[in-house]
């Protein structure tokens, strides 16, 4: 098998799975051995129930593992952990930026239902807003 083969390589069916959306959220990301708070930053994340993008100023290595923590409306703390599986340079902008895209891993079904809740409130009320204009 050549060294280049994706660990774990998603079938087409797989690869969208969950409906995907775009919202601004204080997020908070961290290597997976940090103990310490949570540094929070008001940032546009593509957030689906299987993972995440969002762009980052520090460069993480693929296939690292972050505690990624974000605060949904109402306060609602939600944390869970991250495999990184790309981090691009955005060379459009002026400062130093990358994209990160992740994977959420080591996720229980109640959590990842709560993430799911969330996601189709942000639908509902993005769909309200476009359709009562």
């Amino acid at each position: 098998m050549p060294t280049d083969t994706p660990k774990s390589p998603s079938a087409p069916d797989d690869r969208r799975a969950y409906y995907r959306v775009t919202v601004v959220l204080p997020i908070s990301l961290q290597v997976e051995t940090d103990i310490g708070e949570e540094q929070f930053s008001e940032e546009s994340v593509n957030i689906s129930g299987g993972g995440i993008g969002v762009t980052v100023k520090k460069q993480y290595d693929s296939d690292s593992v972050l505690l990624v923590t974000v605060r949904f409306p109402d306060d609602v703390v939600f944390k869970t952990f991250l495999e990184v599986v790309a981090v691009e340079p955005l060379t459009a902008t002026h400062r130093k930026a990358y994209r990160l895209r992740g994977r959420f891993i080591r996720m229980s079904a109640q959590d990842r239902e709560l993430l799911i809740r969330y996601i189709m409130r942000f639908q509902r009320d993005h769909l309200q807003k476009h359709y009562m204009a």
